[in-house]
């Protein structure tokens, strides 16, 4: 059997086993392999470089350090975050990545899927302070009716302990309320960033390698983060979320894009009563 046919990849979708769907409803997330090929890889890293590079103009604080505050000088920055590559850069529109994210998204969510936001993330080397702190994705978004969201996670450098990786707290998806947050810098005016209550006594934390190509899927309630980079290579991932359309054109009638520049006020609103939004 041909390689990408193991992996479930097809020309333009990916097929997601029973067992896979099983794991995305059970532990909050799932591991997808070979996604991407290693061609598909090698073209759209080349737009990723470019973004890291600055040569696609990213405006205001949508390029900013995710561990640090908005006034971290940019040759010190340790987690490189670039929101919404594709409203910056046309062309990397309807890549194969999100098209095969998108037969994805529809097989675990549902066929009404759109994507709702995209995100470039990169750590540096030898960073052991590119750390990206505990959270859930729905405490930083507004309140909505439907919450089901597929976050995909794309890894370019095989992503490890060392360089690392994602952690998940599996099951948390599953908890009656979101848990509290907090600013990362005590005020959202200095830093995007949100800290959730994680108690490494109780709570199970499970890394979660993967490959070059790999992706993981998650859940919208999962409470997840990353640990720094200790090694001498970058550790690069690409993120792509899909929400249900009805919640995507609700979220851009409050005024809510996922850009660090959308306003105080909407942002103000977002994360600090999450603790309150109870399992629907």
């Amino acid at each position: 059997m041909a390689d990408s046919e193991s992996h479930g990849r097809t020309a333009e979708a990916y097929r997601v086993s029973d067992k896979e769907c099983e794991s995305f409803e059970r532990d909050g997330y799932v591991h997808l392999r070979g996604v991407l090929s290693e061609d598909e890889l090698v073209e759209l890293e080349q737009i990723y470089q470019r973004f890291l590079r600055r040569e696609i103009e990213v405006p205001g604080k949508d390029f900013c350090d995710m561990s640090e505050t908005y006034d971290q000088p940019l040759e010190d920055f340790a987690l490189i975050n670039v929101m919404l590559p594709r409203k910056y850069h046309a062309p990397l529109r309807n890549n194969i990545y999100e098209r095969r994210a998108a037969s994805i998204a529809k097989q675990l969510c549902g066929s009404d899927m759109v994507i709702d936001y995209d995100q470039l993330l990169a750590k540096r080397p030898g960073r052991e302070d590119a750390v990206f702190e505990w959270h859930q994705d729905m405490a930083y978004w507004p309140d909505t009716p439907d919450t089901r969201t597929a976050s995909f996670w794309l890894a370019f450098d095989d992503s490890t302990l060392a360089n690392g990786c994602l952690r998940f707290l599996p099951g948390s998806h599953r908890e009656d309320n979101l848990r509290a947050h907090h600013p990362l810098h005590t005020d959202r005016e200095k830093s995007h960033s949100l800290v959730a209550d994680v108690d490494p006594q109780r709570d199970e934390v499970r890394p979660v390698p993967i490959a070059r190509g790999d992706v993981t899927v998650h859940n919208e309630r999962i409470v997840h983060g990353s640990g720094g980079n200790t090694t001498d290579g970058w550790r690069r991932a690409y993120v792509i979320a899909y929400r249900a359309r009805e919640t995507v054109q609700l979220e851009r009638e409050m005024g809510f894009t996922h850009s660090h520049n959308d306003s105080s006020d909407v942002l103000g609103e977002v994360g600090f009563a999450s603790q309150e939004r109870k399992q629907r």
